[in-house]
């Protein structure tokens, strides 16, 4: 390959097509016609010897040689992109912009109160739309599609150049119970938590979860008595009855009812939940975005 021959072109047109995933969508963010940039496509699959998308139901799906060269790609354009081109310059103080973020229940309850009253103090022409993200990927179609512009939450299983995430909240787990329950008046060992009866969250329906895994290693089981998909629903539920639940922390501490349940230490060991800020590398460099990314990591922080 000869290096000087080859049309720079060629490389946005191949951010696009990775990006968007899709022939006509990439062709109107590059600003050419459907037919060129199907012509590109075919220009590109010479130039590096490999079909590098193949079409399928959901849209094009990239080789293992177009997901090696999404990202130094990418990177290549973005430092001729602030080269060429001045940077924009943003005032959150006057700007006037929506925001749409997609969010776990857990960044819902915890961050987006401190969230929003950031927002209303240092971007008051702000808005914010507010997505509900469920399984762990469902985050990652909403970026692809556009839906929204970056998510709060466990970080997908996916991983190539397009989707970008970064750790910004933890939290531990805890067992609750209601206060005054007589089987756990003199702690929570293992025995106890085996004794009791338990509740599980588990959104996508499965009756496995993280305890039971810890718990399988010991060759020990508990009694799930409920399993439901809604997390906060369960610091009431757990109040009042004699189950048990093993949660993150702060879902327990911002109940409403948490002055009548008891936490304890989880008898089994449970390794610390990571909340990631994800978002598309499409908006990585985009002003706004930028500054709104920092400041969700920021209120994340402050917890």
């Amino acid at each position: 390959m000869n290096f000087y021959g080859v049309d720079l072109n060629l490389l946005a047109a191949f951010d696009a097509l990775m990006d968007e995933r899709n022939v006509t969508r990439a062709a109107v963010r590059v600003g050419v016609s459907q037919p060129a940039m199907s012509a590109a496509l075919s220009r590109l699959r010479n130039l590096f010897a490999d079909p590098l998308f193949l079409r399928s139901a959901d849209g094009l799906l990239p080789t293992q040689r177009a997901r090696d060269l999404a990202e130094p790609i990418a990177q290549a354009l973005r430092q001729i992109q602030a080269a060429v081109l001045p940077r924009p310059q943003f005032d959150p103080a006057t700007a006037s912009f929506t925001f749409n973020l997609g969010l776990y229940d857990y960044p819902a309850m915890v961050l987006l109160p401190a969230l929003v009253e950031a927002l209303r103090l240092q971007a008051p022409g702000a808005s914010l739309n507010v997505h509900a993200v469920r399984g762990r990927d469902s985050a990652v179609d909403l970026l692809d599609a556009g839906s929204i512009d970056a998510a709060v939450g466990v970080p997908p299983t996916q991983h190539d150049g397009r989707i970008l995430t970064r750790p910004i909240l933890q939290d531990e787990f805890v067992t609750i119970v209601r206060r005054g329950h007589p089987q756990a008046c003199h702690g929570m060992d293992l025995e106890t938590y085996l004794a009791l009866s338990h509740v599980l969250v588990s959104p996508e329906g499965d009756r496995h979860g993280l305890v039971d895994q810890a718990l399988a290693q010991l060759g020990r089981r508990r009694h799930l008595a409920v399993t439901l998909p809604q997390l906060f629903a369960v610091p009431a539920l757990v109040a009042r009855t004699d189950m048990a639940a093993t949660l993150l922390r702060r879902v327990a501490l911002h109940s409403a009812g948490h002055q009548q349940l008891a936490i304890f230490a989880p008898p089994v060991a449970l390794q610390p939940i990571a909340f990631h800020l994800v978002w598309h590398r499409r908006g990585d460099a985009h002003p706004a975005q930028q500054w709104l990314r920092e400041l969700i990591a920021d209120q994340a922080q402050s917890l």
